[in-house]
């Protein structure tokens, strides 16, 4: 029917306008908690309840999906409470609290997506939203390198239409594993797989993030050995085999950025002074080990906790996070928290595992892959609960969809 279709697309357009959201993109110009650029401050705002309130009401009007969505992991749904309930405890409670609409605005979209759609729909979603925002960073790269490109802090170095050259570079890895793994169905799908993986690949390299180049190139690795062995059976021997890459490439990471890859790559051994950094972090949350010091107060505007990691690195440098999203995580949430969270994650993961290899379906690779995206980029970055941020979306989405089915149909084409 034309209505229904209607309605569908115009879902569709909602959904891209919402990731491109989460990713900062909206507010060209932005940096960092200040979202706001070339759109003003009370358009951004706007955008943000807009967005709020329509993922709302659309999963009350589907509310059995949404109640049968909700229950595939309700550790996640423990740690929210957590997380909202951490004003209680924080010593910037009203900035806590008032930011916690944030985490709403996150998850309740986030339920929304994996509720409404298929794991193919979303794998394609993704990947048309990142690879808009990859189009237009090269416009800005080109046509406006102001903003497009960073200044005398690192020269020469691509941000596009987002905030810093690190986001450029993690989303266009997310771009390029949407885009791999994207279903081929029409003439149209084709242009935008290859097109829009050539430009993501592009724009990994003019970011000059370096992480984000080792990352993507384990994760190319990952996926091509997955694809390899996505047969149905011999279950026990696939298993062992994708753990034991994922752990692999973990190890390889780790190894490689201590010693190895960053020296080679011109970065000192002490990951620019996040060592020390997370040293005097970690002796800092010894005082609040259970349930940390609530959201964002750890490193909050007039800190005491945040001057005192940031005298540990230089005189009169304060950071604004900890550069690695564990980290992060139990500052905010405490040990239980980081639990919940590593508790989820894994029985996420597992499910993804068998998903991977019970299928022949590249969109069913995608939970796998993103999911040891998210723990890999969160070594050396903060991208879990930290602000208003796509990762944390994709990450509800993904372990509220990985139990679902796998797609049904065709056997999916290159």
């Amino acid at each position: 029917m034309p209505c229904e279709h209607f309605l569908n697309q115009a879902e569709k357009a909602f959904v891209i306008l919402s990731l491109s959201f989460f990713t900062g993109g909206i507010g060209v110009g932005g940096e960092g908690t200040n979202p706001s650029g070339l759109l003003p401050a009370f358009a951004i705002t706007a955008i943000r309840y807009f967005i709020w309130v329509t993922s709302g009401l659309l999963l009350c009007v589907r509310w059995r999906n949404t109640l049968i969505t909700a229950s595939r992991d309700l550790l996640i749904w423990v740690l929210t409470a957590i997380v909202l309930a951490s004003f209680l405890w924080s010593d910037y409670s009203a900035q806590t609290l008032f930011d916690s609409r944030e985490i709403w605005q996150m998850t309740l979209f986030g339920l929304y997506m994996a509720s409404r759609f298929s794991l193919k729909e979303q794998v394609k979603l993704v990947a048309w939203t990142l690879t808009i925002g990859a189009g237009l960073s090269l416009l800005f790269g080109i046509a406006l390198p102001g903003i497009g490109k960073h200044g005398a802090d690192h020269p020469g170095a691509w941000k596009g239409i987002y905030d810093y050259k690190n986001t450029l570079g993690s989303l266009m890895i997310i771009a390029s594993l949407s885009l791999l793994l994207l279903p081929i169905g029409q003439r149209s799908d084709r242009w935008l797989k290859w097109g829009g993986l050539i430009l993501a690949v592009a724009l990994i390299f003019l970011s000059t993030s370096r992480t984000s180049l080792v990352i993507s190139l384990l994760l190319l690795l990952m996926i091509g050995f997955y694809r390899k062995f996505r047969w149905q059976g011999r279950r026990t021997i696939v298993m062992l085999n994708l753990a034991g890459l994922a752990l692999g490439c973990g190890v390889t990471f780790l190894v490689s950025n201590w010693v190895d890859l960053i020296v080679g790559l011109g970065r000192d051994p002490t990951l620019s002074g996040r060592t020390p950094m997370w040293a005097m972090t970690f002796n800092l949350w010894q005082e609040r080990p259970w349930l940390g010091f609530g959201r964002g107060a750890f490193w909050a505007d007039g800190s005491k906790y945040a001057f005192k990691v940031g005298q540990a690195i230089a005189n009169n440098f304060i950071p604004p996070h900890g550069h690695n999203g564990f980290v992060d995580l139990a500052l905010d949430v405490g040990i239980i928290g980081l639990g919940l969270f590593l508790l989820s994650f894994t029985i996420a993961y597992i499910r993804a595992l068998h998903r991977a290899y019970e299928s022949y379906h590249f969109a069913d690779l995608f939970p796998l892959a993103y999911l040891t995206f998210l723990a890999m980029n969160n070594m050396t970055e903060s991208y879990l609960i930290r602000i208003t941020n796509i990762y944390w979306v994709l990450f509800i989405v993904v372990i509220l969809s990985v139990k679902k089915g796998s797609q049904a149909g065709d056997r999916g084409q290159t």
